[in-house]
């Protein structure tokens, strides 16, 4: 596999605060079209990871690298930026147009493309989320779950490899989280975009392929959601807990039933059980 994005010995702390990192000695790789979550209690150092992706913060010690380039490099940061895109919880800090598509427009117009381009690139990002008949409508008047799928056409239009999100769906109802999340799995699954999300919510990280545990500013865990659900004592010692079909399937697995640890959704339980 390829790898976009390379965090070697990366340690961070803010202002001259040596002895208190924030993050200390991370390695990790994210491969291209990878959807990896990152989890953990509050202030384990999951938000100030994500801003060296794409160089809004830059290492105290180690590098972080995205296609093979130093963030740490300034003449890199144009590029970087150009292939990691960020969306963050409040989709209302994002977006301040009149009009959605001038919202959605905003970023490729900082690229110098045609306007021929840009119109094409704004209708291609609204329709990859489902909000193409709400270009002329007022970013105000749109629900939450809206606004954030017009935030992440945002960053689309400007076709970055890697999306990430910072907790996308903490200000939703339960409605607008799965349109947010169903929209973002079809980026990665249909489109192959490269997707890192930070979230609290364990039904999230069932979309994944791959789960990053941070606790203490340290990398604790790193490997597919199954695994990361049958080890009851890490998943004690953050705070976290399975989600209900997890819950479900250790439960059956203890009892004897012969059933694969990898069953993440309630549907791939059903055909197990009746196969």
């Amino acid at each position: 596999m390829v790898n976009l994005i390379e965090i070697d010995n990366l340690t961070y702390w803010y202002g001259q605060n040596k002895d208190a990192p924030v993050l200390r000695n991370i390695n990790l790789s994210i491969h291209k079209g990878e959807f990896i979550a990152i989890v953990g209690p509050n202030g384990c150092g999951k938000s100030t990871l994500i801003r060296h992706f794409n160089g809004l913060l830059l290492p105290s010690g180690g590098k972080a690298l995205v296609a093979g380039l130093d963030t740490g490099e300034p003449k890199n940061l144009p590029v970087i930026r150009g292939k990691v895109g960020m969306v963050f919880q409040n989709p209302d800090t994002q977006l301040f147009a009149s009009v959605v598509e001038e919202d959605v427009a905003f970023g490729v117009e900082n690229l110098c493309l045609s306007r021929d381009e840009i119109i094409n690139r704004v209708g291609e990002a609204l329709a990859l989320v489902g909000m193409e008949e709400y270009r002329h409508h007022p970013p105000h008047r749109l629900s939450g779950g809206q606004k954030q799928k017009v935030a992440i056409a945002g960053i689309l239009a400007m076709q970055p490899e890697c999306i990430v999100l910072d907790e996308p769906t903490s200000m939703l109802d339960t409605g607008g989280k799965r349109e947010i999340m169903e929209a973002v799995r079809a980026l990665n699954v249909k489109f192959g975009i490269t997707v890192v999300l930070v979230t609290h919510d364990m039904e999230e990280t069932l979309y994944c392929h791959r789960i990053l545990a941070l606790m203490g500013g340290k990398a604790v865990f790193s490997g597919r959601p199954g695994k990361f659900f049958t080890d009851v004592t890490l998943l004690d010692s953050l705070g976290l807990q399975a989600p209900p079909v997890r819950e479900l399937v250790n439960g059956l697995i203890s009892e004897g039933v012969d059933l694969s640890p990898g069953i993440n959704t309630a549907e791939e339980l059903v055909d197990a059980l009746c196969s």
